[in-house]
């Protein structure tokens, strides 16, 4: 009789106490990272009754304080890694359009374990936060060992699950530009309002002075491979009233279904979610007024 566990790989599991070991660890071993869990533990699930499937050793930085900061400077806000979701939202510093969204994802009891970098890093087109972080043109600080580098996050997802994260580097840190805007529209598409993922998902932000565009960010997820939003489309918005916009909005929305590309699968189909997308776009640009 052949003891089939004489074959298994052994899982070591790391709990760094600081940044620098976590760094360390990353560079000389090839590891899952893990907050909160609560992408990791679905997408490596079980049969019930057993324990999730983790094929590689498993770096815990849920314990490291470095990552748990949240402050703000002269030109960003800046959110540890560490930060769930929960912590973020009852923070003052954090604004509410950004709050508002969060109290759509899932659960409170899963608001309460994950972190918004997880949402991120599992690059998800339906991540609740992601339209949001786009529209926002949010950016990601990345450590390894040896550099420290800033990305844009729309640069960094490059596929549904994937991104460019490297073997020997953790993101530390999401840093979201400090602007004004007097205009925030966000729905979330689902089966219930916040324990279900995203049939779709819209956000759309807008600064408007004297009834002029100042400037405008338009994001859909859940309706193409990574999260749709086009700097293109939204200069056609800017310096123009209203009336200018409403006379030309056909056109644009013409350019947006273009862009809209979402597949059918259990949440959905496809032609559902691209009409419900372009009907929000136009109401976004009805609430404008």
């Amino acid at each position: 009789m052949v003891d089939n566990n004489i074959n298994k790989k052994q899982i070591v599991t790391y709990m760094p106490e600081n940044l620098q070991e976590a760094l360390e660890i990353i560079d000389k071993d090839e590891v899952i990272i893990l907050a909160g869990g609560t992408d990791l533990m679905v997408r490596r699930k079980s049969p019930s009754g057993l324990i999730p499937k983790f094929d590689k050793n498993t770096l815990f930085v849920n314990n490291i304080e470095e990552l748990k900061n949240i402050n703000k400077d002269d030109n960003y806000i800046n959110i540890g890694a560490g930060c769930t979701l929960s912590q973020i939202s009852d923070n003052s510093i954090i604004p509410d359009y950004v709050k508002e969204v969060i109290s759509d994802f899932a659960s409170l009891g899963i608001r309460n374990a994950a972190t918004m970098v997880g949402n991120i890093c599992n690059a998800s087109p339906a991540g609740d936060t992601l339209p949001l972080l786009y529209a926002l043109n949010a950016k990601l600080v990345i450590k390894s060992l040896k550099e420290e580098k800033i990305v844009d996050i729309k640069d960094f997802i490059t596929g549904p699950g994937r991104h460019i994260l490297n073997k020997n580097e953790i993101v530390t840190e999401i840093k979201i530009p400090l602007e004004n805007f007097n205009k925030f529209y966000y729905k979330k598409v689902g089966t219930r309002k916040a324990t279900a993922i995203s049939k779709l998902s819209f956000v759309g932000i807008a600064r408007l002075k004297a009834n002029v565009v100042e400037d405008i960010r338009i994001a859909f997820g859940a309706v193409a491979a990574t999260i749709v939003k086009s700097d293109d489309l939204e200069k056609r918005f800017v310096g123009k009233t209203l009336e200018e916009i409403n006379s030309i909005k056909g056109d644009i929305t013409d350019e947006y279904a273009k862009l809209i590309t979402p597949i059918d699968d259990q949440r959905s189909n496809k032609n559902y979610r691209k009409k419900v997308a372009i009907n929000l776009l136009n109401d976004f640009i009805k609430q404008l007024s």
